[in-house]
């Protein structure tokens, strides 16, 4: 038992990055509760509901990491040699038996809150180990880069809406169309990070990078689409002045992209893409509370 347990931490520091993967989690179910409240002129204030969900987004994005390893073992014994699965640092059997301790502990931590929310937290689970046997079996699944983004990205669609229909569910927040367009708007930042940092210009052979299925010039203007698209969809959403302030931070992949368009950089500059995620969705918490602080009654 302390052997695995020890594997199993050793395994989470080098592969979930906590104080990375946490903070993102945090700002994830923040900013979307926080808009989602906006939208529909309802008072928020984070609770132990809050809670809840943003250890259960901790606790999912370390299950879809376990899960990715699983998936990724054929290609890193040849690339990765130095993956701790591939190094014997962790076994499969001890990763399987960790998803499933976050199977029972998320059961636990939101059965009592909301009942609802455990079916899409429970398709996305069964879902993302779905993954592993439909890339085991199709090639074009596994190797495709795009087939394999588009069948792979709705794990993260699955957990929005998990924080979205858990909030919806146990608080005055009511379920409204927006919905769909704020749900969207958290894909568009995913993406974003997805494509900037598979971008470059000179791809090496067996490397997973976009710019290499669809050209490094449309992969990054592919990149900066993304971010543009989560800016303009926060601003017509939220409908205020105040939604702007998200906009802003759309200096960073635009710079990037100027800076790699013109040869400036081999690859786009991963940090500017780690700053807009981050910057982002501090500035979407920020403009969904100054429009409920603008509200009759503030919040």
């Amino acid at each position: 038992m302390r052997t695995a347990a020890a594997s199993l931490a050793r395994f989470t520091v080098q592969v979930f990055t906590p104080h990375v993967y946490v903070t993102y989690a945090i700002l994830w179910v923040l900013s979307l509760e926080a808009a989602a409240a906006a939208t529909t002129h309802t008072p928020w204030h984070p609770g132990a509901g809050t809670a809840v969900r943003c250890a259960s987004a901790v606790l999912v994005l370390f299950y879809l990491r376990v899960v990715d390893e699983q998936k990724d073992l054929d290609y890193d014994r040849e690339h990765n040699p130095d993956r701790p699965l591939v190094r014997g640092t962790v076994t499969v059997a001890q990763l399987r038996g960790a998803m499933a301790g976050v199977a029972v502990l998320l059961l636990a931590l939101n059965a009592p809150l909301s009942p609802l929310s455990l079916i899409p937290l429970a398709v996305d689970l069964g879902y993302a180990w779905l993954l592993v046997v439909l890339e085991r079996r199709s090639a074009r699944i596994r190797d495709g880069l795009l087939v394999n983004l588009a069948v792979t990205h709705p794990v993260q669609l699955l957990l929005s809406a998990y924080v979205y229909l858990s909030l919806t569910d146990s608080t005055p927040v009511p379920a409204r169309w927006t919905a769909l367009p704020l749900l969207l708007v958290f894909a568009c930042v995913f993406l974003h990070f997805e494509f900037a940092r598979k971008t470059r210009w000179h791809n090496e052979p067996g490397s997973r990078m976009y710019s290499g299925v669809i050209g490094p010039v449309p992969s990054a203007l592919v990149a900066l689409g993304w971010a543009v698209l989560a800016a303009v969809l926060t601003a017509a959403l939220l409908r205020d002045p105040r939604a702007l302030l998200p906009c802003v931070l759309l200096a960073f992949p635009g710079t990037a992209a100027l800076r790699f368009l013109r040869r400036r950089a081999p690859a786009w500059p991963v940090p500017a893409a780690m700053v807009f995620v981050v910057g982002f969705l501090l500035a979407l918490l920020t403009s969904a509370l100054l429009i409920q602080a603008a509200e009759p009654g503030g919040i």
